[in-house]
């Protein structure tokens, strides 16, 4: 139902719905002042709901008694005021309103207010931790709100358009069993069965499998999935995903799905074409040249392979580097030598280490000769040969690392997005990008063991079935992530649905048939009356709606969010419980120093 048109006794219309087309029609509107200016013989409120603003106008025909209630309004009192609408003498053109405003012969308060700790307006400059404190008053602001409201209307285009795709939704439990996921489960202890624990999800990616099994071929749920894992700017330890799991399928069945969503929402929310199919990049590529499994590939500044140049150089932290089995790659900011002076480059350099990196050499050319931290101990040829694989030129930046390849690429890939940010190269607009192939197993450096990348039930590429016992380096998974501006949105994968490649994957990961058993017994049971081919993957919606909003944060379009520590600042959780409550459940806490 439209606001402007709800059926009720009390409200007619909220603030933000009217215009010139009302003029003359009584009206009653409902909300919080924004402000109250009192100008002697004539007072204009603006009244605040999450439509908008409308100004109510109090003069010398008022009613004595409106008159002087309109005189005690401060910010934030509720009131309803009822009134006609008629065509302001000054046209205000910063608010959709401004053309109107009600002469109000009705005012009634609903409820007084004290001042709040901060005033309620949009890019409030008042501390994050006070904002998130009183975070009911920072919802009134009508930026967040809008972001909430947006969420709202990208949650129902999304269960529209799978449903017309044939999706079913189907709630899944909250309360599991504790499974391995990646992270640290939350634990919800049980007070029936003493000393045991559920877990809250990390993604319903058991169940919605199961569901496959059952027949229902495609589901969808926008899912609540919980980890204890260390939070920063696009991480809650409390997340909602738009999750879906399809049987039938290959690869290109989700591709289709999902990017058929991506365009519907974002013509429909933005006005914004994406253009379908989306590219693609396999993980291997993406690692090469943007030194990211999550690239932003808004701008260029692709990471090259000096190692070959290097190689038998005199420069010996190059040549040791790659004799050793290590890199030698750079990338190269173009125009950027009159940004990054020395001073400039030394904050890069320590930014270098901080990620993992031994140091950072450079060439910059400010001048008709480069400065280059590394050149007398190289040959003309070895610098011409580099000036040309990196497309170094006058006015350019080139930086270097020389390491182990996984650290080189992805310290190169960090610098790459903070020179980036600092040269304001990145454009606007919406880079989506697939991320296929990924590795099945990652080398634990300090272990020695190789550790899986994925959940245990993502399958390996058809093709590389051979080498599971004998080269894990060459097994790559039927995964894949979506990267919307160097964010990840969203991951998945074609899931095993052979009983005995399922083991002999647990084997690979070093899980016992006991240990298998007992974590995933139900599922590995449920396979042996005839499981179907299967896959899916999960959206992260907190991120959809933030890249989409335009903010830097979950907390913005998020109602309650969590601080860094996981906690809450309005409501004080985590909190402690009385002892009745944990003798309940047979659990003592054990106090021990910080």
């Amino acid at each position: 139902m439209a606001l402007d048109k709800m059926n009720s006794s009390r409200r007619t219309h909220y603030c933000g719905t009217l215009s010139r087309a009302n003029d003359g029609e009584r009206v009653t509107v409902c909300g919080w002042v924004q402000r109250q200016r009192d100008l002697g013989g004539l007072i204009f409120v603006d009244l605040r709901d999450r439509t908008g603003i409308v100004q109510l106008a109090f003069d010398d025909n008022t009613d004595k008694a409106v008159f002087e209630k309109a005189s005690s309004l401060h910010s934030e009192y509720v009131v309803m005021a009822e009134g006609k609408v008629r065509v302001r003498s000054a046209i205000n053109t910063e608010i959709p309103t401004g053309e109107i405003e009600i002469e109000v012969d009705v005012l009634k308060i609903l409820g007084e207010a004290e001042t709040p700790p901060f005033e309620i307006i949009n890019d409030s400059n008042a501390n994050e931790e006070l904002r998130l404190r009183y975070r009911y008053l920072d919802l009134r602001r009508s930026d967040i709100q809008n972001n909430i409201l947006l969420r709202h209307k990208i949650v129902k285009v999304t269960r529209d358009y799978f449903d017309e795709n044939g999706f079913i939704e189907i709630e899944t439990p909250t309360l599991i069993k504790s499974t391995p996921e990646g992270a640290r489960d939350y634990l919800v202890p049980s007070r029936i069965k003493k000393g045991s624990f559920f877990a809250l999800p990390q993604s319903p990616q058991l169940y919605k499998q199961l569901l496959m099994l059952s027949g229902f071929d495609r589901y969808m749920q926008i899912a609540r999935c919980y980890r204890d894992e260390d939070l920063r700017a696009d991480r809650q330890p409390e997340f909602t995903q738009i999750d879906l799991e399809m049987s039938f399928v290959e690869p290109e069945d989700i591709y289709t799905i999902a990017e058929g969503f991506i365009k519907r929402l974002f013509k429909e929310i933005l006005d914004v074409d994406i253009k379908t199919p989306l590219p693609r990049l396999r993980f291997t590529d993406a690692m090469n040249d943007y030194g990211s499994d999550k690239p932003d590939t808004r701008f260029d500044m692709k990471i090259k392979d000096l190692s070959d140049i290097v190689e038998n150089c005199g420069f010996g932290v190059f040549a040791d580097t790659v004799k050793n089995g290590g890199t030698v790659r750079a990338i190269t900011a173009k125009n950027a030598a009159g940004v990054y002076t020395r001073k400039e480059i030394d904050k890069l350099t320590e930014e270098a280490k901080g990620i993992g990196a031994k140091g950072l050499a450079f060439i910059r050319w400010s001048e008709d000769t480069p400065t280059c931290s590394f050149a007398k101990f190289m040959t003309e040829d070895e610098m011409a040969a580099i000036y040309e694989r990196t497309g170094a030129e006058k006015g350019d930046v080139v930086l270097i690392v020389a390491d182990r390849k996984n650290t080189a690429l992805s310290v190169l890939g960090a610098l790459r997005l903070t020179v980036a940010k600092k040269l304001d190269i990145i454009p606007e607009g919406y880079n989506f990008l697939w991320i296929t192939e990924f590795p099945f197993f990652e080398y634990n450096e300090e272990t020695g063991n190789w550790d899986a990348m994925h959940h245990p039930f993502t399958s390996p590429l058809d093709e590389c079935l051979e080498y599971l016992d004998t080269a894990p380096e060459k097994v790559f998974a039927k995964a894949y992530d979506l990267v919307l501006n160097g964010v990840e949105l969203s991951s998945g994968s074609i899931r095993i649905s052979d009983p005995e490649l399922q083991k002999k994957m647990f084997k690979a990961l070093g899980l016992s048939d006991e240990e298998a058993a007992e974590k995933f017994g139900f599922l590995v049971d449920a396979y042996r009356y005839g499981a179907p081919p299967h896959g899916g993957m999960g959206i992260g919606l907190d991120r959809l709606v933030m890249l989409m909003c335009g903010c830097d944060s979950l907390r913005d379009v998020i109602a309650f969010p969590k601080i860094s520590n996981s906690s809450e600042l309005m409501s004080g959780a985590p909190g402690e419980v009385d002892d009745i409550q944990l003798n309940d459940l047979s659990i003592a806490v054990v106090k021990k120093d910080d």
